[in-house]
C-alpha cells in the first residue's frame, strides 16, 4: 500500500513544483524583454547617438558592425560648413562706393574768361612778361618744351632777356629779331599735338593762373598758408626754397559746354600774379585781372583744341576750372607726355 500512496502523493507535488517553474521562468523572460521603446535598430540608435560627438573617430573596442554607421555621419555634419565663405563677396562690394572723387577738397571756379597763349610766342617783346620763350617758372621755357636751339635772346631784352629761342608750340618763321611763332588750331586726329613741330618734349596741355608764388614777393611770403597742398607729400616744408614752386606743374581740369580737359601749370597771369582770392577761394571770386576781356587764365592750343574755343586767339571763351590732384586725372592726351613735378 506504501508505495502505491507514494505514488499518487508524488504526482500533485511534481506538478505543483512544474507549475511553479513554469511561472518563475515566465516572469525572468517578462523582465528580460525589449520595451516597445527599445525596439530600433542598432544602426538607429547608432545614428541618434552621433551628433553629440559628429568628429569622434571609432574607439579600437568599438565592433566591426558599428564603423559603417559612424563614417557617414561627420560628412553629413560637415557639409554646410563652405557656406562660411559667402559674407567675402560683400566686403569686396562694399569697398566700392569708397572711392569717391578727390577734387571735391578743391572750389570750383566757374564762368571765368579764358585766352589762349603758347610756348614760343612773342606778343610784345618790350614787356618783361610779353614773351613766352621763358615762363615766370622756367627761364628755358622754349628750349626745354621743344629741344629746338636758333639763337639766344639778348641780355638786354626786355622780354625773356638769355633765354634760348627757336622752340615753338605752333608754326615757326624767321630766326634771330625776325624769328615768329604764331598759334595753330588743333584736333583730335593726333591727340592735339603740334602738326607743323616735332614730338613736345613737355606736356602741351598746358595752362597759367595768376599766382606767381616764385617771382612775386608777397606771393612767396604767404604761400605755405595759403595753396592748400602745400603740406602734402613732397612739397611740405619747401616754403623758403626759392627754386622750388607750389604751383608749377599742378594740375587743372577746364570743363567747357559739356567738354572737359586736363592741364598742368606752366606759367602766370594773366595781369596779375597775387590774386589768392580767386585762384584759391571758395566764393567763386572774379579775377582782379582787367585786361583781356577780365581774363582768369591762359590756356595752351591743345587745350584750346580740346576744349573746343571759338576763337583761336580771342578772349570770347568762358570755362569752368577746379584744381586736381595727379592721382585723380583720367586717361586721355593729356598724359602722353607728362612735366614732371616740381620745378
Amino acid at each position: 500500500m506504501y508505495p502505491k500512496k507514494m505514488k499518487h502523493m508524488t504526482t500533485p507535488i511534481m506538478a505543483v513544483l512544474i507549475l511553479l517553474i513554469g511561472v518563475l521562468t515566465a516572469g525572468c523572460a517578462a523582465q528580460s524583454a525589449p520595451s516597445p521603446s527599445a525596439s530600433a535598430s542598432p544602426s538607429s540608435a547608432s545614428a541618434q547617438a552621433l551628433p553629440a560627438k559628429p568628429k569622434a573617430s571609432p574607439s579600437p573596442s568599438t565592433t566591426p558592425a558599428a564603423a559603417p554607421v559612424e563614417e557617414p555621419a561627420p560628412a553629413a555634419v560637415s557639409a554646410p560648413e563652405p557656406a562660411a565663405a559667402a559674407p567675402a563677396p560683400v566686403a569686396v562690394a562694399a569697398a566700392v562706393p569708397a572711392a569717391a572723387p578727390a577734387t571735391s577738397k578743391y572750389p570750383l571756379h566757374t564762368n571765368v574768361v579764358s585766352t589762349t597763349f603758347w610756348v614760343g610766342e612773342i606778343f610784345n617783346a618790350s614787356l618783361a612778361d610779353g614773351s613766352q620763350v621763358c615762363s615766370t617758372y622756367n627761364g628755358q621755357w622754349a628750349f626745354q618744351h621743344t629741344g629746338i636751339n636758333a639763337g639766344t635772346t639778348p641780355a638786354s631784352a626786355s622780354g625773356c632777356p638769355g633765354s634760348i629761342y627757336g622752340g615753338c608750340d605752333g608754326v615757326s618763321s624767321g630766326t634771330g629779331a625776325s624769328f615768329t611763332c604764331a598759334t595753330e588750331a588743333r584736333d583730335a586726329s593726333n591727340g592735339y599735338f603740334p602738326k607743323n613741330q616735332p614730338a613736345p618734349l613737355e606736356n602741351p596741355f598746358y595752362l597759367d593762373l595768376p599766382y606767381d608764388d616764385i617771382n612775386n614777393a608777397a606771393a612767396f611770403r604767404e604761400r605755405a598758408t595759403v595753396i592748400p597742398w602745400a603740406n602734402d607729400e613732397g612739397y611740405k616744408g619747401q616754403a623758403t626754397n626759392r627754386s622750388f614752386s607750389y604751383m608749377k606743374n599742378r594740375w587743372v581740369k577746364i570743363r567747357k559746354d559739356g567738354k572737359e580737359c586736363y592741364g598742368q601749370i606752366q606759367d602766370a597771369g594773366p595781369g596779375e600774379y597775387q590774386d589768392k582770392e580767386y585762384v584759391f577761394g571758395a566764393n567763386d571770386a572774379r579775377p582782379a585781372n582787367k585786361k583781356f576781356n577780365g581774363a582768369g587764365m591762359d590756356v595752351s592750343p591743345a587745350l584750346n583744341g580740346c576744349l573746343g574755343f571759338s576763337t583761336l586767339n580771342g578772349e570770347a571763351d568762358k570755362v569752368d576750372w577746379q584744381f586736381v590732384d595727379q592721382k585723380d586725372v583720367p586717361p586721355g592726351p593729356w598724359l602722353d607726355v607728362v612735366t614732371p613735378p616740381p620745378v
